[in-house]
């Protein structure tokens, strides 16, 4: 697929990496859709977009919550014509162990309301958002693609269990969700990122950081452009369905 005039939609748009993969193909020539909850940080987002040249539409939107996320997808295929990518980028993170124990008891357990709030951003609202663009796609009839993207934290990892089972949780809507919609000509796809240097992670101790690093074979973080080279790779290659591509270094190996 061309990314130049393709509608995309970037769900968690408002900072981070979501930013930077709507400056990303704003630069090549998309026509921007982009979701957040928060509205400050949107504006930002669609006024660095905007100066790239890009057309952008900018929509508060809770990918959580169902009239929210029907009411924006159909606003946006009016607004801009159409749709033909959606990546769902929105996530949360709320890290706990499991339970904790300190002198012989338990003294924390993971709550419920930890977890419901993971589930609810990273896995139902990527069903909402998917079920939404597959639906307009197929009526369409013109394809498309839809973009879950997961985590190396997808296999299980102490002290994630809700963010864990959330990243699991899309990519399995990866391959699940390929074999429903091919007839109609859409694709689906994944990204798995391992640790990304970010705003996020340069604030992090030293020590925690060379614990990271050395675990990863290559030897450093991912740098953000390293991602945005991935989704572009994923959204041009009409022959990638159905796979979620691993960009973590070889942290898994």
């Amino acid at each position: 697929m061309d990314i130049k005039d393709k509608v995309v939609v970037i769900t968690g748009a408002g900072r981070g990496l979501g930013r930077a993969m709507a400056h990303h193909l704003g630069r090549q020539g998309a026509v921007l859709a982009l979701l957040d909850t928060q509205e400050q940080d949107l504006a930002k987002t669609g006024e660095m977009v905007a100066a790239t040249g890009a057309r952008v539409a900018v929509h508060l939107c809770d990918v959580a919550d169902e009239t929210q996320v029907s009411d924006c997808f159909g606003h946006i295929v009016r607004e801009l014509g159409g749709l033909n990518v959606l990546v769902n980028n929105a996530g949360l993170m709320r890290d706990a162990l499991l339970v904790k124990r300190e002198n012989g008891k338990v003294s924390q357990k993971m709550s419920l309301t930890d977890w419901q709030q993971v589930i609810d951003v990273n896995l139902t609202g990527s069903f909402l958002c998917g079920r939404e663009a597959a639906a307009i796609m197929a009526e369409r009839g013109q394809g498309g693609l839809i973009v879950n993207i997961s985590s190396v934290a997808r296999v299980g990892n102490p002290g994630q269990s809700n963010y864990a089972a959330s990243k699991a949780g899309v990519a399995a809507l990866v391959v699940g969700w390929a074999g429903e919609l091919a007839r109609f000509g859409i694709r689906v796809a994944g990204i798995a990122p391992g640790v990304i240097a970010t705003e996020m992670t340069a604030q992090m101790k030293p020590d925690a950081m060379e614990r990271i690093t050395k675990r990863i074979p290559l030897g450093r973080l991912a740098e953000v452009d390293e991602l945005l080279h991935s989704l572009q790779y994923v959204i041009e290659n009409d022959y990638f369905n159905g796979r979620i591509l691993e960009m973590d270094g070889g942290l898994r190996l």
